[in-house]
């Protein structure tokens, strides 16, 4: 079985020094770019001699997926410049060193573990780690961690605003507060994990900052400056400089395929545990052979129906794995038995699980066996794949693997040997690495004062606000003799305008209520208005729709809601709905999903069609019958109790289902 599968599905380009040294005089580069074509060997390559700016312009016009290379250190002098080569890289660009990581092996050692042609000139040996990164060898190097820092903050000073300064402050400080507010609803809409830190200053926010969980390619937010508002992002930076491999999972395991319109798979290792399962409606064969290949070397693929499909076949065949299919299609009870203790979404998923734990049973035995005659120095998953996939013997396997090691895995003693500086060249190195210090250095102090800069015209802000002050009080102090001659004048004016107001508010209100009752389309209104109910409009299943309605005009335990698009919601949002406990939730337009409806059900609260309740709109609010509330609430409770018996009997049923699989498998052991 192949050891590795080609993971090609962007360009690659290939990198060698080919003279000259980074840390002296500017080098030249031999550069290999490989893109996956229609050719011999699957690969269409271009070669070619840059200078190191025209491979950086390369590289961010470009934006290949992986710029691989024998050694990282031929395009830096040393880490500092090694950390800034990788902060430039484009958002989807890998570094990767195809030798390992902190002892990297001589690059003829891996081409020829490998089987990638490999030769001395510079040019070939770009094209070795560019073939050998295509094949996912060697580990990427990263100085960034997978989390993000989005900065929300003012685009402009707040500085000195005349007499319209308060104005003026109360605008950006809204603006902002207002972009973290689309920020943080596009964070969620994308489902990403952050953490929010605010500084609240007058009118709204000064500056707004969220740690992602994610990298920059992956956040729906992009670096802008416009008038008041300014949004930066930031990787964060790790420690030091960290290797990761290429393959993301070495493991040998099991395989188990549904096709179909929606595809499933699911990936079990040898020792019968389950590792990661996906059903797609959209990905093809080749996608989900990438999506395998990032989790292990598959040694069986399986299908739960007899013969295997076409499309698991050719699954099979592209790692070149043994296949497993059971004598006879699986029955449903006993899929479900099988995976009854492992997680899955759907009916697709199971058959996947079922069909890799199926197999993973009938080689448990000669998994074991393997294990047991297997020397604790070889790779038992490596044995174990060519004894089930190469049908080959456990002796002659770990004989082979036993003599391939002895031999110093087939190295020809050809190493790249860095030449000794010369003592200017070290000189040289002193004094860039002083350089490189320096203006990290100026780097800082520029850092400092501007905030310093900040913090004085934040200073400033504050002294023109104090003689502002300071003259308003010069002026109130003017105006105080005539205040006092109009004082008891003015407290007899308010005394007798509150008494005016609370006059008229009680007047408002009952006319309110009047013109909301008198001016409905119900024919019977005028007879039945101690009949009627009020209802609370919710425009949509939104945790934002209902923080809205809440703070408009409250939502209480027994209101009647009415969701006016219903649709979309999931368990977070029903949980905050019912947390209310409504009386009823009458739904609209759309229709609940499965989540909401059953964290609705669960909390017991009722559920029913908008259409089966007479209703009648008036500004914000609606009124309703009450008979008619009450039909929907007495139907919802007939519903629930028939869905409680029907809960119940499946239960039963499934439980007849796990004895009667038990009762077999009991009956096929014995």
């Amino acid at each position: 079985m192949s050891a590795r599968t080609s993971a090609l599905d962007s360009v690659v380009f290939g990198v060698d020094v080919q003279s000259g040294d980074v840390r002296g005089d500017a080098p030249s580069y031999a550069l290999v770019v490989l893109e996956s074509s229609a050719g011999d060997d699957g690969y269409e390559i271009e070669r070619d001699v840059v200078t190191l700016r025209k491979l950086r312009r390369r590289i961010a016009d470009e934006e290949p997926g992986i710029v691989a290379t024998d050694n990282m250190y031929e395009l830096a002098a040393d880490k500092d410049a090694l950390v800034h080569f990788l902060g430039e890289l484009p958002a989807g660009t890998k570094l990767v060193q195809v030798t390992g990581a902190e002892q990297p092996e001589p690059l003829s050692r891996v081409a020829k573990r490998h089987g990638v042609p490999y030769g001395k000139d510079p040019m070939q040996e770009a094209e070795a780690a560019a073939r050998l990164a295509a094949a996912n060898v060697g580990v990427e190097v990263s100085a960034f961690t997978d989390e993000t820092t989005v900065k929300v903050a003012r685009g402009r000073s707040t500085g000195k605003g005349g007499w319209s300064e308060d104005r003026y402050t109360r605008r950006i400080h809204g603006s902002v507060k207002t972009r973290t507010r689309e920020v943080e609803s596009e964070l969620d809409d994308a489902g990403l994990e952050y953490e929010r830190e605010v500084t609240e200053k007058y009118g709204g926010f000064s500056q707004a900052l969220f740690h992602v969980e994610g990298r920059p390619q992956d956040i729906p937010v992009s670096r802008h400056r416009s008038g008041d508002v300014r949004v930066e992002i930031e990787r964060e930076r790790r420690d030091g400089i960290e290797f990761e491999p290429l393959a993301k999972r070495r493991d040998h395991v099991l395989v188990g395929v549904d096709p179909g319109t929606t595809t499933a798979v699911a990936i079990v290792g040898l020792d019968g545990s389950v590792l990661d399962v996906l059903s797609t409606r959209t990905a093809d064969t080749a996608a989900v052979i990438e999506w395998i290949v990032e989790r292990g070397r598959p040694i069986v693929v399986a299908a739960d129906v007899e013969p295997m499909p076409n499309t698991v076949e050719k699954i099979r065949r592209s790692f070149d794995a043994a296949g497993w299919i059971p004598e006879t299609d699986l029955p449903v009870d006993e899929k479900q038995h099988r995976t009854r203790e492992e997680g899955y979404e759907n009916d697709h998923e199971r058959d996947a699980l079922a069909a890799a734990l199926f197999a993973f049973d009938d080689h448990e035995d000669q998994f074991e066996r393997v294990a047991r005659k297997t020397p604790p120095r070889l790779d038992r998953g490596e044995v174990t794949a060519r004894v089930v996939a190469g049908e080959e013997s456990v002796e002659a396997v770990v004989e082979d693997l036993t003599a391939s090691d002895d031999d110093g895995g087939g190295d020809d003693g050809s190493e790249h040997v860095e030449r000794e500086l010369s003592a200017e060249e070290k000189r040289i190195k002193t004094l860039e690495r002083q350089v490189e210090r320096l203006q990290d250095h100026v780097a800082s102090l520029e850092e400092t004062v501007g905030e310093k800069d900040d913090r004085i015209e934040e200073l400033e802000g504050e002294l023109e606000e104090s003689r502002r002050e300071e003259r308003r009080d010069a002026r109130e102090r003017r105006t105080v003799s005539r205040l006092k001659r109009r004082n008891d004048a003015l407290e007899r004016d308010v005394d007798e305008r509150d008494d005016r107001i609370d006059e008229l508010e009680g007047k408002l209100a009952r006319l309110k209520e009047l013109w909301k009752l008198d001016h409905s389309n119900f024919a019977d209104v005028e007879e039945k208005k101690k009949g009627l109910v009020p209802v609370k409009p919710v425009d949509e299943f939104t945790k934002a729709a209902i923080d809205d309605a809440h703070e408009a005009y409250g939502i209480a335990t027994d209101d009647v809601v009415f969701l006016r698009n219903a649709a979309g919601a999931g368990r977070s949002t029903a949980e905050k709905l019912a947390a209310f406990e409504p009386r009823v939730v009458l739904v609209g337009d759309g229709g609940l999903s499965d989540m909401a409806d059953a964290v609705l059900f669960d909390a017991e609260v009722p559920v029913g069609p908008a259409d089966d309740v007479a209703m009648q709109e008036v500004d914000e609010l609606a009124v309703a019958r009450e008979n008619d509330v009450d039909a929907v609430v007495e139907d919802w409770h007939d519903r629930a109790e028939q869905r409680r018996k029907e809960r119940k009997a499946e239960q039963l049923d499934q439980l007849i289902s796990e004895h009667r699989a038990e009762t077999k498998k009991e009956q096929r052991r014995s």
